[in-house]
């Protein structure tokens, strides 16, 4: 595939202005939900092939999350659109200054394999809502589901709009060598930082969303049996292989038995005594990230769970008892249904450990103690959090979702990620009329002091 020709017709495209009226945009949106909606039980199907999801699953965590971020960005792009005014400095008096959001151009999405549907759709929806053509990557490792994502794209776009390049990682490396006008990545820390650098070559912006051990804190004083329903909740979804999955919980000492046996009863209710024959849980991705998770357990004292399916790529979720610091699973992100629990008699304490990882992509908080709530909060930088609850924060299409320094860079979700692939442009208009002989040469102590004066009034 040319994919220099396919970045030259998409310029050529942007260039005549057809994206950029709203209503447009309005009619792309309502054909890509079109597209999705009659196609549901396709995209299903193959994610039930790439990840084992169930139904419910695929449709909660994947489909109806794109849907909700187009029914945010048509609801709300005509607002998003508008120019919106600016204060007037004295000094550039009479005129007036208004912002107004443009978009960039021709942008590439690369997406991953572990949510291969939404992660690849949202910021498409972002991209085309903003008035960009976009080329979308999807990951070669979740086939079934990059096979429905070019097929629904090509149904409804051209290729100087939109365009799907299937591949492996070479196919990502020629793309990213290309002069994009934005790339926006979704993937682990070192895939970004090869992203990173091709785009350094040509000084092309990049949005970066990661990873990293996102915490769970547990206090004394929190519901215990709602906290562990809902932190098991985030840590079976997709088999544990979510970016802002729980990675480890640190959990009070005098509450951590309780709250143990609520995780187990939490799961049996969930998944039964048997996990593995759950219709309900998926699957790991493949054989080497199967391997990796389960040398991820040695020398590791287990609480429950562990029970293994080589053939069907399965693991159940694994409690891990108290684990050293130095381990590989307290120092990878874990990407898997593993588990570890740590107990802390202070907050202090639960802080450090946190803080010897770099900065969290999710951190999530339970407490019924409000002060103890306002402590957490302010305890360490995270890219975003959920009190009283897990992952949720994610499928907002209301709030911004990104990480902070290792976690990665940039925003996503609604008018968050309409902005991110947006450039802001600035305008100041002269008007007519009288303007002040200050800033023209020849300069004298009279003009200097008047200067002074008149940009010093506040």
């Amino acid at each position: 595939m040319d994919y220099q020709r396919i970045l030259q017709s998409q310029q050529d495209f942007f260039a005549s202005g057809a994206t950029m009226p709203v209503p447009f945009r309005q009619t792309v949106l309502a054909l890509l939900e079109g597209a999705i909606q009659s196609r549901q039980a396709e995209i299903e199907a193959a994610l039930a092939r790439d990840l084992g999801k169930s139904r419910q699953e695929a449709y909660m965590t994947e489909i109806a999350v794109v849907l909700e971020e187009i029914h945010c960005a048509r609801r709300h792009l005509k607002s998003w659109s508008r120019a919106r005014r600016a204060p007037v400095p004295i000094s550039h008096l009479p005129g007036r200054q208004w912002t107004r959001p443009v978009p960039y151009g021709s942008v590439l999405i690369l997406s991953p394999w572990n949510y291969p549907f939404q992660l690849c759709m949202s910021p498409l929806v972002s991209a085309l809502a903003a008035g960009n053509c976009a080329v979308v990557k999807p990951s070669e490792l979740a086939e079934h589901t990059a096979l429905a994502v070019c097929a629904l794209l090509e149904e409804i776009f051209s290729p100087e709009y939109v365009s799907v390049c299937l591949g492996e990682a070479n196919t990502a490396a020629a793309l990213t060598a290309l002069p994009f006008d934005k790339i926006f990545f979704t993937g682990s820390g070192a895939v970004g930082k090869k992203v990173l650098a091709a785009a350094a070559e040509n000084l092309t912006p990049v949005t970066l969303e990661l990873g990293g051990k996102s915490p769970c804190i547990v206090d004394a004083s929190a519901d215990l049996r709602l906290a562990a329903r809902r932190i098991m909740w985030g840590k079976i979804l997709n088999c544990g292989q979510t970016c802002v999955a729980p990675d480890y919980v640190l959990v009070q000492r005098s509450v951590k038995d309780a709250f143990v046996e609520q995780c187990r009863v939490a799961l049996e209710g969930f998944l039964g005594v048997n996990p593995l024959a759950s219709p309900d849980y998926g699957r790991i991705v493949n054989k080497a990230h199967y391997q990796r998770l389960l040398s991820l357990l040695k020398d590791c004292r287990i609480l429950f769970g562990r029970e293994t399916d080589a053939k069907a790529l399965r693991l159940s979720p694994t409690l891990v008892d108290e684990p050293s610091l130095d381990l590989p699973v307290m120092r990878e992100e874990i990407f898997g249904p593993i588990l570890p629990v740590l107990p802390f008699d202070t907050l202090e304490q639960a802080v450090k450990i946190v803080q010897k990882n770099s900065h969290p992509l999710a951190a999530y908080f339970f407490a019924r103690d409000k002060h103890m709530l306002h402590q957490m909060q302010n305890a360490f930088s995270y890219g975003g959090c959920c009190i009283n609850d897990t992952v949720l924060h994610l499928a907002s299409p209301y709030l911004p979702f990104g990480g902070v320094g290792k976690s990665g860079t940039g925003q996503s979700h609604g008018q968050y990620g309409f902005l991110t692939f947006s450039h802001l442009q600035g305008t100041y208009q002269r008007l007519s009329g009288w303007e002040p002989d200050l800033r023209y040469p020849p300069y004298t102590a009279k003009k200097y002091f008047w200067t002074q004066k008149l940009m010093n009034r506040r």
